[in-house]
């Protein structure tokens, strides 16, 4: 496996991150495309005529002519949107939800927000009622699943994140372990061993170039138990590929 790069602007990523469409779709585990239709918009056809959808909101780094780059809040929301969807949520359904989150949390990133966390199920359910008929979808008749649903995904995205001052600073994207961590001030945000600062993808590099646990563990002065999470964590990464 290549290494995840090293963005060539760093003070422009220190305590933000960065993350290509690429490196963020591995991370959430979706098509690079997802990645890209969300955060850049995409056209689509309706009784013929061609509509244009808009980004879900500006990225956290301007984009450079195709080259998408985002941030760490950025991929925190992404993250959101792609477990409602996954959980059954209609896109309009999470774009009316975002625009109302707004609003209730003044952040342009609300789903990453500690007013989101405590307050996300009523916020969801504000917009739907405020969104009405809008919505397209059947007459909200499992609205009750629906926010039992929504309350369930925040409950468990929320679980392996970190917030302070108001926002998620933090994620422990290996089953929530404090091994691994994923933090904009580190690394540019990549994720890495979370006691070491090491690059979990250099870690399991070396386990396949060494072909052993215990040699990698000496190497880098770090315990062989979080070796072995490094290795797995980016086993589950390449399989979810």
């Amino acid at each position: 496996m290549t290494s995840m790069r090293t963005p060539a602007l760093a003070s422009d990523v220190i305590g933000v991150g960065s993350y290509t469409a690429h490196e963020a779709a591995r991370l959430l585990r979706t098509p690079a495309l997802n990645v890209n239709r969300w955060l850049r918009g995409y056209t689509y056809k309706r009784g013929g005529e061609a509509r244009q959808m808009p980004p879900l909101w500006t990225t956290q780094h301007i984009a450079i002519e195709d080259h998408l780059e985002i941030g760490f809040r950025d991929l925190i929301e992404l993250r959101f949107v792609k477990a409602f969807l996954d959980a059954g949520v209609g896109l309009f359904a999470i774009r009316n939800c975002l625009d109302y989150a707004r609003e209730c949390a003044n952040d342009e990133r609300p789903f990453s927000t500690r007013r989101f966390q405590t307050d996300g199920r009523t916020i969801f359910l504000e917009s739907i009622e405020r969104a009405g008929d809008q919505l397209g979808e059947p007459k909200l008749l499992d609205l009750k699943k629906k926010q039992y649903v929504f309350k369930q995904v925040i409950e468990r995205t929320f679980k392996d994140l970190d917030i302070e001052d108001d926002a998620v600073v933090r994620w422990r994207p290996f089953h929530g372990k404090k091994s691994i961590v994923i933090d904009p001030g580190r690394a540019f945000g990549q994720p890495i061993a979370y006691d070491f600062g090491v690059p979990t993808v250099a870690l399991a590099e070396a386990v396949e170039a060494e072909g052993s646990v215990e040699d990698v563990a000496r190497i880098f002065d770090v315990p062989v138990a979080v070796v072995r999470d490094a290795l797995q964590f980016e086993s589950d990464l390449k399989r979810a590929a």
